[in-house]
């Protein structure tokens, strides 16, 4: 499935309502005496994240939040309503940034979470709140106090229990393809996937959810090709799956940019489980993929899986292997 991962939105909090200015006025009372009611307080703007959701792909088409503004005061000392809140739910694993994109306000990465974004203006005094033994007809009422407003991003960092990682073209979506049940886009160029893709990867009776990520180029730590917001996903998901193109001269040299930028991002991250898959091995000759696999094992001290993703040859035990290490509670026959 397609998903938004950023969105820039503009919010705003209700004002609160104005305070009356009002004297009690019946028959056969002379002096009434002031009975001006309280504006209501505006809307707050809150964000919730919820379970049911995993892009933010409906802030493409509404990028304008606004509550309104509280009930005024009248007479015979009747208080404004108050307004109702605007709540904004978004993915677990949202971040909310100021307007420079730097500066983070929030990061909703639980269940169930819920942040005040914006705080509401109060409602303003009616003329019989300054009632005193010395004032006792004030001719005083003030305005609601103004909300808050303000342009933030929004920008998920995928939680997924698998992320396929790798140069451009190297055949992650066609291993996606073939182990799940997504339909990415799949072409003989690179960047094919300009935006990650997801996956419900199913073996053994359980699942997990496997996500495709736009190729990772030189210094993307940097943030060249869009790299942080790549890689920043990386930053969420449980294990790696490592994708190298067979066919590329210096398999080596692959593996290891991948690794570099990883560890320039953030160094936690070669920490992550991962699991290499030497791709596109139909493409070549057997001697030769053992050589490539060989010289992969020396370079990373782990296991390389030769695969085909257009075969589908290889993937049954990558997908157990992932499962291995996402559920190991799970009994593998």
């Amino acid at each position: 499935m397609k998903f938004l991962d950023e969105a820039k939105i503009f919010v705003q909090s209700g004002d609160g309502g104005n305070g009356s200015l009002s004297f009690r006025r019946e028959k056969f009372i002379e002096y009434g005496g002031p009975d001006g009611g309280n504006g209501g307080k505006g809307g707050n703007v809150w964000v919730e994240t919820s379970d049911n959701l995993n892009t933010l792909i409906d802030y493409r088409y509404q990028q304008h939040f606004k509550a309104a503004k509280g009930g005024n005061g009248s007479g015979r000392n009747r208080t404004g309503s108050d307004s109702p809140d605007v709540i904004l739910k978004v993915p677990v694993g949202t971040q909310i940034f100021e307007e420079d994109k730097e500066t983070l306000i929030v990061d909703m990465d639980k269940p169930e979470m819920r942040f005040r974004l914006l705080k509401s203006g109060d409602g303003g005094f009616g003329n019989s709140h300054y009632k005193t033994s010395v004032n006792q007809a004030p001719r005083r009422a003030d305005p609601g106090w103004p909300g808050e407003e303000k342009w933030i991003w929004l920008r998920l960092k995928l939680i997924a229990d698998v992320g396929l990682i790798g140069l451009p073209n190297a055949g992650k979506s066609t291993f996606l393809a073939a182990a799940s049940r997504a339909r990415p886009k799949i072409a003989d160029y690179p960047f094919t996937t300009l935006h990650p893709q997801l996956g419900v990867v199913y073996a053994y009776e359980k699942e997990f959810v496997l996500a495709d990520l736009p190729g990772l180029i030189e210094n993307a730590h940097l943030g060249h090709g869009l790299g942080h917001r790549f890689l920043g996903h990386v930053e969420r998901c449980g294990a790696m799956l490592h994708m190298i193109d067979a066919t590329q001269d210096d398999v080596v040299d692959a593996y290891i940019k991948i690794r570099h930028e990883l560890e320039m991002y953030l160094e936690a991250l070669v920490d992550k489980p991962e699991v290499i898959a030497l791709n596109k091995i139909d493409a070549l000759d057997p001697d030769e993929v053992t050589e490539k696999c060989k010289d992969l094992e020396k370079a990373s001290g782990k296991k390389v899986f030769p695969i085909s993703g257009v075969s589908k040859l290889g993937v049954h035990d990558v997908v157990t292997t992932l499962m291995k290490i996402v559920k190991p509670d799970v009994e593998l026959d």
